[in-house]
């Protein structure tokens, strides 16, 4: 796979992480000083439509269309409704617990979420939990090496995960009870720093490197090939999440938190 040429879109946005696409084809993101961004399809239109408070990272759109926001910064969950612009709570707890370090969600098609907890960087106290579409959240998946970007197959038989301290993508099969079965490394040496995941419509798993401005095409067999990157972080630059949006749904776009 030839290396692809890559352009600015957007610029303007304070340090933005998760890239989430909505109906309409606006392109969302999130901001470091709790910004949640609205992007035209065009990109040259970019406003702030609200704001949490705190650090946003990745975001992803529910089947009803409202927006899950994580707030790294605040420790929360948010729900932001596009039509109405009312902000709130989504989770604070999982199990009584406090959430920390909230990072990346990912729906399925029945509204089932997933979010990763990333933990401490150097430890293995990552995680991932799981909210059934009425709330009801419970940890899914437990010692993970800084869980970060998510994503599903097509099938929605498996979820993948990005360890970013370990340099690796996880396979984690879903069972028919929706409980998590025994993961196993899908891809490594995804280096350095591995942060977002998005599948293509031909089932490739591209992965976005915030440490090097590498963005890696793995084949469903799990074969890696270099897609794009930028030493001199020029347009690349601390590349976190991509998503996949324009006519078709063809075309990668990349936050950089730097740039």
């Amino acid at each position: 796979m030839k290396k692809n040429k890559v352009t600015q879109f957007a610029s303007g946005l304070d340090h933005p992480e998760g890239l989430a696409f909505d109906r309409e084809g606006n392109l969302w993101a999130g901001g470091e000083a709790g910004q949640i961004y609205r992007i035209s399809p065009d990109g040259k239109k970019v406003e702030c439509v609200a704001n949490t408070g705190g650090f946003n990272l990745g975001l992803a759109f529910s089947p009803e269309g409202w927006l899950l926001v994580c707030d790294m910064g605040g420790g929360k969950l948010w729900k932001y409704v596009p039509a109405s612009g009312k902000l709130s709570v989504f989770a604070d707890k999982i199990a009584g617990r406090t959430l920390s370090n909230v990072n990346f969600p990912v729906f399925d098609r029945k509204g089932v979420l997933y979010v990763s907890e990333s933990g401490t960087w150097g430890k293995r106290d990552g995680m991932v939990h799981r909210f059934t579409p009425d709330g009801r959240g419970e940890t899914w998946l437990k010692n993970l090496h800084f869980a970060n970007g998510l994503a599903l197959d097509a099938a929605e038989s498996a979820l993948y995960i990005v360890q970013s301290t370990k340099d690796n993508v996880l396979r984690a099969p879903i069972l028919a009870n929706g409980k998590a079965g025994r993961p196993s490394v899908f891809v490594e040496d995804v280096a350095h720093v591995p942060d977002g995941l998005a599948f293509d419509s031909k089932g490739f798993l591209y992965v976005s490197c915030y440490g090097d401005n590498h963005i890696w095409a793995v084949s469903p067999k799990g074969k890696k090939s270099l897609l794009a990157d930028d030493p001199t972080s020029t347009v690349i630059n601390r590349a976190t999440n991509i998503a996949f949006g324009g006519p078709g749904r063809k075309t990668l776009f990349i936050a950089n938190l730097s740039g």
